[in-house]
């Protein structure tokens, strides 16, 4: 089992920026990504990256102003979240998939999941 860990969330005002960090519990690269999910909205893809960092996939609503990458510590992944809005409000989630070619976009596509942790964006 691979237990990841979130860090970073926290309350700002729009137009800030925070910085998630995630990092998985085991010595194998993992494909990795970040979701999100508002009050009363279902979970939704942010951003995805690939085992060598090479290859990121980033939702509509956030290119431009998020960046997805792995630093040089195996298994962790950075959400970097610039000019934030209110409407980035909720739970972010870090996930993880066993090894694959894809760069999964889906919830469903990934095998672990962290706790979440909470970032508020107030306008």
């Amino acid at each position: 089992q691979v237990r990841l860990v979130e860090s970073g969330g926290g309350l700002v005002q729009a137009g800030d920026s925070l910085r998630l960090s995630c990092a998985a519990s085991t010595f194998r690269t993992l494909p990795m990504g970040w979701f999100r999910q508002a009050p009363g909205k279902e979970r939704e893809f942010v951003g995805a990256v690939d085992r060598s960092g090479l290859v990121t996939n980033l939702a509509d609503s956030v290119k431009g102003r998020f960046t997805i990458s792995r630093p040089n510590v195996r298994n962790m992944v950075l959400l970097q979240m610039n000019s934030l809005k209110p409407e980035d409000t909720g739970v972010y989630y870090c996930a993880a998939r066993e090894p694959s070619t894809i760069v999964a976009t889906q919830a469903r596509e990934y095998d672990y999941w962290g706790q979440g942790t909470q970032v508020t964006v107030s306008s």
